[in-house]
């Protein structure tokens, strides 16, 4: 039944145009050393990164601070005032590209498209979150769990980004790169943009 599923999938990603970077994106997600940099100091690259993702999202004023301590990562991802204009923003954008992309295929495609991706990244996700848990004695399962799930949800939405208008310069996609540089980007707070 597996093997059947994935070969409609790979048939999906053959008969619409708009499927077509799901494969290739998979293939990246896949090798990604997810939180391999958690509490260090950043390269300026990742800072690029961070500024460039705050400014594309309309947060030119938020300065990314990458936090050393689990505790204090914990602390930002709990903080009430997470659901900001920040997050309203990514929740347009990501409503925008869904919007987009059920002009090329119908709900239950994009649901199976979504599954799929989540079957295809979320091992890897969880077995690196445990890694950094062990590594970092995390003593917060909620905290990991945390991390993982924002980990798959950049999966989800860097991949709408290729299926409705792929381009670099999207915030999904700089968010999803915070990821590849072993980063979680958790939240911009006031003027700072707080970063793990």
């Amino acid at each position: 039944m597996e093997d059947e599923t994935d070969h409609d999938i790979e048939d999906l990603f053959e008969d619409f145009p708009s499927m077509r970077s799901v494969a290739p994106f998979l293939k990246v997600a896949e090798k990604v050393r997810w939180f391999r940099s958690l509490g260090e100091r950043p390269h300026a690259y990742s800072v690029g990164l961070a500024r460039d993702y705050a400014d594309i999202l309309g947060f030119p004023d938020a300065d990314p601070v990458f936090l050393p301590e689990w505790e204090d990562a914990a602390y930002a991802a709990e903080n009430p005032e997470i659901n900001s204009s920040a997050w309203e923003a990514e929740e347009q954008l990501r409503a925008s590209l869904t919007d987009d992309v059920l002009l090329a295929i119908d709900e239950d495609t994009l649901n199976m498209v979504m599954t799929h991706i989540a079957q295809t990244v979320t091992p890897a996700i969880d077995a690196a979150a445990q890694e950094a848990k062990e590594f970092l004695r995390i003593e917060d399962d909620e905290f990991v769990q945390a991390a993982a799930g924002a980990a798959a949800q950049a999966c989800y939405q860097a991949a709408l980004v290729g299926m409705a208008n792929p381009e670099d310069d999207h915030p999904f996609v700089k968010r999803f790169q915070l990821f590849e540089q072993g980063h979680w980007p958790i939240a911009i707070i006031g003027n700072s943009f707080l970063i793990y």
